[in-house]
């Protein structure tokens, strides 16, 4: 079976923050997962280097545009690296490769009869002397009345154009923008109206998607698809491969999502394998990424698809609602956010990963605190997890100089890892990794309670053969737990495969081997609860925004 996973692409415009690895986390769960199974798969994601966010940092620092792409995208790649994530490859929109593949699907759509050329009105800024890309357009949402910018409105998700703002002005002068003529490539569309209501019912009646992502590509569908532009007058991204229109650049909703398809490739290239298989109607295909993003995986890219001729539509739509921080929105701007560098520099990755998955906003906003980030990692990681494996092998160590004892294991605890695998399995392959990590800690927990009813201590004592029977069948706990976990907790879950040798993590039970343990660390470190007013004091201090 192949599996296509692909993250959405963050802009290489600022740092990462929490919201962005909440919504692209669980793509690395599910590609984890399926390789354990031992599918063919491929997980690929990268940097927007393109477009207009880019250009206004740039223009705000006074540096060149690919000074701002490579930084970020660097510090991008550091984070998902030391955060455990697994992509087959991470690459970046202003690539060569890139480039070229976007190029080739615009010819296709436009022999295809599917892009047209179309004289139409454009905002124009008379200071600045140039056309504004649609984000260096400002207003208000003509649906919500709330502050938005020129392609989309962040809070009723609606897809605009800059002239339907109410109160326009330009991002980079603050005047009111003049309306021009100019001329523009078109993508038909509402040609595939029909089409992608017949792929959204057949998806809801599947059960294969979240309900946002249902919901807002059925509202979209009710309302009428309309045709949208696809190219821009921007100073970076890729040219339009039309003689006299080199200077204007393809759509970044057009190019971003082609994304996909052209890392894809680039992987193909690099690996010297083919990528066929993970482009045709059979691929199971996951798409991640935030709810912001819904429209342009669920309805503009599946269009794109159908219009060079392609049936890889995707199966599978993992679309997070979004992660509040101490019950506000967060906002760069105001740097109400807690940045993925500075996370990671004073915490355990698995630690946020862990809260990240259990506090997920799957149908609903969620919260991140530090109060319950702290008190998370304390009980559940170090307190279930981490007691478990930490109690049981240093109880190995002491009182077995380090041999682990192979005996008879619970019969009753074998039958609950065995159905615990089918479980666990069942919720990730269908998006519900929250649930999914619970039901995996609550055997952790089995475990902690058959250790205390045991009472190891004590039959050591009086029942030698007893003793060595519950420790092994804790180690068979502790083994399957992390191999369970492993794509959850990826860190921690290979330090205790390290522990008892495992060779190879899969996904079916294991059973414990005589091996002797070697230098056994505890897994995590307690969290003083102190430090919980001291990220909320730093938190407030660096806001822009009264507290």
């Amino acid at each position: 079976m192949s599996i296509f996973i692909g993250g959405a692409w963050p802009y290489a415009n600022g740092s990462l923050h929490l919201g962005h690895i909440a919504a692209l986390l669980p793509g690395d769960i599910l590609a984890r997962y399926f390789r354990l199974k031992g599918e063919e798969v491929l997980y690929v994601s990268g940097s927007d280097c393109n477009g207009t966010p880019i250009s206004i940092r740039a223009n705000k620092e006074g540096i060149p545009v690919k000074d701002v792409a490579d930084r970020y995208h660097s510090e991008f790649e550091a984070s998902f690296r030391r955060l455990g994530f697994s992509y087959d490859l991470y690459t970046r929109t202003d690539s060569e490769n890139h480039h070229q593949v976007v190029k080739e699907l615009f010819l296709k759509l436009l022999n295809n009869g599917f892009i047209y050329k179309k004289e139409i009105e454009q905002t124009y800024c008379e200071e600045d002397k140039q056309f504004l890309p649609d984000r260096y357009v400002e207003g208000k949402c003509p649906n919500c009345g709330s502050s938005a910018r020129g392609d989309q409105c962040d809070n009723c998700s609606k897809i605009l154009d800059p002239l339907d703002l109410i109160d326009r002005t330009c991002k980079l002068c603050g005047s009111e923008p003049t309306i021009r003529k100019t001329e523009h490539f078109y993508f038909a569309l509402s040609t595939f109206q029909v089409q992608l209501e017949k792929f959204v019912h057949k998806a809801k009646v599947n059960g294969l998607w979240r309900d946002n992502a249902i919901q807002l590509s059925e509202r979209y569908l009710k309302e009428g698809l309309l045709d949208r532009a696809a190219s821009r007058d921007l100073s970076n991204g890729v040219s339009i491969p039309v003689k006299g229109y080199e200077e204007k650049k393809v759509y970044v909703w057009i190019e971003a999502v082609a994304g996909y398809y052209s890392a894809s490739k680039e992987w193909a290239k690099k690996s010297m394998k083919e990528d066929k298989q993970y482009w045709t109607e059979e691929t199971i295909s996951y798409y991640v990424h935030g709810k912001d993003n819904i429209p342009f995986h669920t309805l503009i890219w599946p269009a794109i698809l159908l219009g060079v001729n392609s049936q890889a539509l995707p199966t599978h739509i993992i679309s997070n609602e979004y992660l509040t921080l101490e019950k506000r929105k967060l906002s760069t701007s105001q740097n109400w956010a807690v940045w993925i560098p500075d996370i990671l520099a004073r915490y355990h990755p698995d630690s946020i990963r862990y809260f990240l998955t259990i506090n997920a906003p799957e149908n609903r906003d969620t919260d991140f605190s530090w109060r319950e980030f702290i008190f998370s990692h304390n009980s559940e990681l170090l307190g279930a997890y981490g007691n478990l494996v930490n109690r049981t092998l240093k109880f190995i160590e002491k009182f077995y100089e380090g041999n682990i004892p192979v005996i008879n294991i619970d019969k009753a605890i074998i039958k609950q890892t065995e159905k615990l695998y089918e479980e666990v399995g069942k919720l990730i392959e269908k998006g519900h990794f929250k649930l999914a990590l619970e039901t995996a800690f609550l055997y952790i927990r089995k475990g902690n309670k058959y250790f205390d009813t045991k009472k190891p201590w004590i039959q050591l004592k009086e029942e030698e053969l007893a003793c060595k029977e519950t420790i092994a069948t804790c180690v068979y706990i502790i083994g399957n737990s992390a191999q369970i976990l492993s794509p959850f907790l990826p860190i921690s879950s290979e330090e205790v495969k390290d522990y008892l040798q495992i060779a190879k993590f899969t996904w079916q039970p294991i059973s414990p081997e005589p091996i002797q343990l070697q230098k056994v660390k505890p897994l995590f470190q307690r969290i003083d609860i102190s430090v919980i007013q001291e990220e909320l004091d730093n938190l407030r201090k660096n806001a822009a925004i009264p507290t």
